[in-house]
């Protein structure tokens, strides 16, 4: 069976005269992804015909570094745009719905059913409860995240900037951190509005295992 780097390694090697550009091992690497994936299931190949927006490919590019300031500015300001409030202007659902969601990591895959709930993956990144024996630590803990905000009541007027906050942050996290590697869960629609009440509960709702003592 051919290699899937072959395409990259062929760029690679015929640069011994001279180093390949970026843009030769962006085209190579581009060639080698598409040519190792096939639509099958729910997954189209829809999903390589653009492979970085603008902020993944900016971030890709500092290669860990940070962002100039204006550049790191627009793309949180275009991000940010795309937050959309609650149809309903319902913030907030059930923390016990919330607490399923972010425990299930199955989605997006091509044996779902086109159009299956998906789980959020909170557990794969972040400690969720005390109670919690493994978790993820690629963000940071969301253990007593409305406690240490000070929402006692996330309905009540005070309350709603770390409200808003919350759900632009779920909605596209790009729109406050331009390189976050959290999953948009709004804006990609990997999540819907009701699922995102459930996990903002489960974030605010003092009676969640998130905000327990």
């Amino acid at each position: 069976m051919q290699s899937i780097y072959l395409p990259l390694a062929a760029v690679l090697l015929s640069a011994c005269a001279s180093a390949p550009t970026p843009q030769d091992v962006d085209a190579a690497t581009r060639a080698a992804i598409a040519s190792s994936f096939r639509a099958q299931g729910i997954a189209g190949m829809d999903r390589l015909a653009n492979l970085q927006n603008q902020s993944n490919q900016a971030c890709s590019e500092a290669m860990g570094q940070p962002l100039e300031a204006s550049l790191a500015k627009a793309i949180e300001e275009a991000n940010q745009k795309t937050v959309r409030p609650p149809a309903d202007g319902r913030y907030v659902g059930d923390w016990r719905e919330g607490e399923r969601i972010a425990q299930n990591g199955r989605g997006l895959t091509w044996t779902d059913a086109p159009g299956a709930l998906n789980g959020g993956s909170c557990h794969n990144c972040h400690q969720i409860g005390k109670a919690e024996l493994s978790f993820g630590s690629i963000g940071p803990s969301l253990y007593q995240y409305g406690r240490l905000r000070g929402v006692a009541d996330p309905a009540a007027p005070d309350s709603r900037a770390i409200v808003e906050y919350t759900w632009g942050k779920l909605w596209n996290a790009k729109g406050t951190n331009a390189c976050s590697g959290m999953p948009r869960f709004g804006h990609a629609g990997i999540l819907n509005e009701q699922q995102l009440r459930d996990v903002m509960a489960l974030l605010l709702d003092p009676q969640s295992p998130v905000n327990a003592q």
